[in-house]
């Protein structure tokens, strides 16, 4: 399936987090394990502190 724009994934090892900014197909990987997609609720924290593309 792959990542889709403005999604958000976590790594369960590491704790990084990764916000999609253009979509494309395979897996997001990190720490040698795929990424968990956060739920909309989880993403939303998340999202609000997370700078926006271009901002300093």
């Amino acid at each position: 399936m792959g990542a889709v724009k403005d999604e958000i994934y976590k790594c369960e090892a590491c704790g990084n987090i990764v916000m999609v900014l253009e979509g494309g197909d395979g897996d997001l990987v990190c720490c040698g394990e795929n990424m968990k997609l956060l739920t909309s609720d989880e993403a939303k924290a998340f999202a609000q502190r997370m700078p926006k593309p271009g901002s300093p």
